[in-house]
């Protein structure tokens, strides 16, 4: 039942009148309920001593709000704590404070809200104001959550904040940037932290239970890519089967491995627990079965019978047959403890791609890859065929009965999955989403919904009562192979060809927070000479402007008709210059984003675009083999360098403007007089294609770098080789000096970015997180900012100085830190973490990142029990009661 207050007044009514308030006094009242330690805000603030205390307090800050006497700038600041006050009773009374806002059904009204406050500061603060009181005051703890997911969908800028002891409870904290700040004391129940970014965050005797996050745990320990994965019959035990010949089990809410199965002698194709979850059987490559205890961890059997690979294996609902399906054409059946055969099906057109038992034990359903016979069931006891499902114009790959036997889902090569009514013969329903092949297929336990695992490196979760995709799980780095619900229903599993095993959380939000950026890879970065502008070039043929600060978009240029391959901006950033497919190179006005001139000459593809130090020249390197220097004012060809026996990947300017330097697809590297228009050395060393060079901030060394998987090093005045740098285990796409000249970066085809000490050529950082090739690293002027691009369609961030030199760490990070590095913890894990941490994601995906998060005490589990340290120790952080313990010990 709604109050009066909140029938007679919006959402937005009633935050508008704190509209004209000066923010100034929000913080100075926080700090007076901090020191009196205030529980209850409202009656304080009532109370007339009390709000005279906090005008000597308020004016005692020197806000200049008229400039009025005295007496009337007490009458103004008592004005507004009255009117604070006020706005608090309302706010108190509303579903604001007792309903979670960031529910899918009250997204419109938060929109509406969200539109109309985005230019109020003082509207912002107050939100912000909210979520501090979680911390004094449990009667404003969910329209503090509410004001916390609203300023998180306005995108505001929460990092390095000091959140201590904030409660939030029954909302979605989705894609929230929390980087460097201090949780501490925190208490979160019920919140959704998908896509969260923790990084550098303080996390000291926090308790947040009920978690709903999609990805629980990384269980990594294979060595080659995971090809089946199945829950115990009472879900605490993981069971994965692999290329690596070994079976895992694994402890679903430690997400440590129990044990590891060895016997097989080729790879394992598929494991299944019987119904009691004593026994797993797995099929091999090697044309075994094999049983195994799993208390145990022993074989206790092996059943041959096969003369291929078998692909699947499959126990019914009694576990005493176990079917069997190979390559061989054909489906056997097994008796559980005799270990004796009981009947072989004859499948003739076709290989037997999968099997599965309906939940009476009655049928066996099998799938193969011949579109005439493609999904068949069979009647158990007598071996005859019951029905065929046909119809569809490509091979099925894997099938699966529902829990109650009455629909069956079936995948196939074209990327869709479809559901069949078992009982009329039909096809119900086809469900499309997936971007190539779907691999695996499981329902849920319930019945109500189907996971699905595909090449596309995804995982997405089906309603099949409305044919609608649920939820998109990303976060592995290849395709992804199995997919299994747990018994509960609650978490899901997936194995990939990145060798890993994934667990997520089902119950997550519905909304799901996406970047409006670009579709598809993204090809090129550079930073503006200050430093606050990223652009960024896509295979999508646009190149977007970014606020470096607040991750926000700034400008989408439009124009080229083909991927944008390069750009760069001018010495006075007002100008940037850009290359394409298209053939042509474009200069485009940074502050309206408006295209200035089209410079056409080149016959092919456009590589590389650089400025002169003066921003008067631009030079361009094409797949024609061609460099050409243009007039930036005139738009006009300047003159035409020709060399190069193949394509001119990249081009760079010296600082002085005197040199310039090309790397091309003829394995060569080459210098020019930019006066003379002559070459004056070809340097050669790579035995590859030359894909980037860059010089030296003093113009004295040239970096490139080449599919030879190498960076070299170049003295310029010799065109000497000076030194190589190895260490990558795939192409290097992109190079480029630190501005000191001290670092260089180097972005690969094998998704990490490898920093190196230019005077030791030795390498002093690794830095992971893209899931496809880096297509270009870029250094901003500041120099402790990194930029990346890759082809998993993001662009990061990167701070690459560590932990301790970082400016932005407030004073208890630095005490923790001094702490912990003390002598007798030297040789923790503080000392090894990865101190490159992505401080800003600008993508279509969000990722629960916590590189660098300290955690001391405190509870972190999800609303099924896992204790979701894991998780974080995974990702990076620092659990220091296990390291407190080891040292006791």
């Amino acid at each position: 039942m709604q109050s009066n207050l909140q029938s007679k007044e919006t959402l937005v009514e009633i935050f508008a009148q704190v509209k004209d308030i000066d923010e100034t006094i929000f913080w100075v009242i926080l700090e007076i309920f901090r020191i009196e330690k205030v529980q209850d805000c409202i009656r304080y603030l009532s109370d007339n001593k009390n709000q005279s205390q906090l005008e000597k307090s308020i004016l005692q800050q020197e806000v200049n709000f008229t400039k009025a006497d005295k007496k009337r700038e007490c009458k103004n600041v008592r004005n507004s704590i009255n009117q604070i006050s006020y706005v608090l009773k309302k706010i108190k009374d509303h579903e604001f404070n007792s309903k979670d806002y960031s529910t899918d059904e009250n997204q419109e009204t938060l929109k509406g809200l969200i539109k109309s406050i985005k230019h109020n500061r003082q509207i912002i603060e107050f939100l912000e104001f909210q979520v501090y009181l979680t911390s004094m005051d449990d009667s404003f703890i969910q329209c503090g959550s509410n004001s916390l997911n609203v300023l998180i969908q306005m995108k505001e800028d929460l990092r390095n904040k000091n959140l201590q002891n904030i409660q939030i409870q029954n909302c979605s904290l989705k894609g929230a940037n929390f980087f460097r700040c201090n949780l501490s004391g925190s208490q979160f129940n019920n919140v959704n932290l998908s896509g969260v970014n923790l990084n550098g965050a303080l996390l000291i005797n926090c308790r947040w239970i009920n978690l709903r996050i999609q990805e629980l745990n990384q269980l990594d320990g294979h060595t080659e890519p995971v090809n089946s994965v199945c829950f115990s019959p009472d879900g605490t035990s993981l069971a994965s089967a692999s290329n690596d010949n070994s079976i895992r089990l694994w402890d679903v809410k430690t997400g440590q491995q129990t044990a590891k199965l060895d016997g097989h002698i080729g790879t394992v194709m598929s494991v299944c627990f019987s119904p009691d979850g004593n026994t797993l059987a797995s099929g091999s490559n090697d044309n075994s079965i094999r049983l195994w205890d799993v208390k145990t961890g022993q074989q206790t059997a092996k059943l041959n019978g096969h003369s291929n690979d078998v692909r699947s294996v499959f126990f019914s609902p009694d576990g005493h047959t176990l079917a069997s399906s190979s390559i061989d054409k054909s489906i056997q059946l097994w008796d559980v403890k005799t270990r004796k055969k009981k009947v072989k099906f004859e499948v003739p057109l076709g290989t037997v791609t999968s099997i599965c038992f309906s939940p009476d034990g009655t049928t066996l359903v099998s799938s193969t890859n011949d579109k005439t016979n493609p999904i068949c069931l069979w009647d158990v006891k007598t071996g005859q065929q019951i029905i065929k499902l046909n119809g569809l114009s490509d091979t099925i790959r894997s099938v699966c009965f529902s829990p109650d036997g009455n629909t069956l889902a079936s995948h196939s090569w074209n990327k869709s999955i479809f559901i069949w009514d078992i009982k009329e013969g039909q096809l119900k329903v086809k469900l499309d989403g997936h971007s190539d092949y779907v691999r695996s297929i499981c329902f849920s336990h319930d019945g109500n919904l189907l996971a699905s695992g595909s090449n596309d490196k995804s995982i997405c979760v089906w309603d099949i009562k409305t044919g609608q995709q649920k939820v998109k799980l990303d976060g592995h780095s290849n395709d992804v192979r199995s997919v299994c619900f747990s018994p509960d229903g609650n978490t899901l599993a997936s194995g990939s060809e990145d060798n890993s095993i994934r667990l997520w959380d089902i119950n997550t939000g519905q909304q799901r927070v996406k970047f409006d950026g670009h579709s598809n890879y993204v090809r090129s970065v550079c930073f503006s000479p200050d430093g606050n502008t990223l652009a960024s070039g896509s295979e999508d043929k646009s190149i977007i402007q970014w606020d470096t600060r607040t991750g926000q978009q700034k400008n989408k240029l439009d124009g080229h008709d083909e991927p944008v391959i390069s750009i760069c901006f001018s010495a006075d950033g007002n100008t940037l210059a850009s290359g394409s497919n298209d053939k042509s190179v474009r200069l485009w006005d940074v502050k309206t984003g408006q295209q200035k001139a089209k410079l056409e000459g080149h016959t092919d593809y456009v590589r590389s675009v650089c400025f002169s130090p003066e921003g008067n020249i631009l030079v361009s390197g094409s797949d024609d083999n061609s460099i050409i220097l243009w007039d930036v004012k005139t738009g006009l060809q300047k003159a035409k360098l020709d060399g190069h026996t193949n394509w001119v990947m990249s081009v760079c300017l010296s600082p002085d403007g005197t040199r310039l330097a090309s790397g091309s697809y003829d394995n060569s590297v080459r210098l020019w007089d930019v006066v003379t228009e002559q070459q004056k050395f070809e340097l050669d060393g790579h035995d590859e294609p030359v894909t980037s060079v860059c010089f030296s901030p003093d113009g004295n060394t040239l970096a490139s770098s080449g599919n030879d998987k190498s960076v070299r090093l170049w003295d310029v005045e010799t065109g000497q080789q000076k030194a190589k740098l190895e260490g990558h285990t795939d192409y290097v796409m992109s190079v480029c000096f630190s501005p000191d000249g001290t670092s260089l970066a180097s972005g690969s085809f094998d998704k990490s970015i490898r920093l190196w000490d230019i005077k030791t050529g030795q390498q002093k950082a690794k830095l992971d997180g893209h899931s496809n090739c880096i297509n270009q690293v870029c250094f901003s002027p500041c120099e402790n900012i990194l930029a990346s691009s890759s082809d998993d369609k993001s662009f990061r961030l990167w701070d690459v100085k560590t932990v301790q030199e970082i400016e932005s760490l407030d004073k208890g990070y630095q005490d923790i830190l001094t702490q912990f590095k003390h002598n007798k913890f030297q040789n923790n894990t503080l000392s090894t973490i990865t101190t490159y941490i992505t401080i800003l994601l600008i993508s279509q995906q969000v990722i629960f990142q916590a590189q660098g998060a300290l955690i001391l005490n405190g509870e972190f589990v999800n609303q099924s029990g896992i204790d979701l340290r894991t998780l974080f120790k995974q990702k990076g952080s620092c659990i220091f009661e296990t390291e407190l313990e080891s040292k006791q010990k």
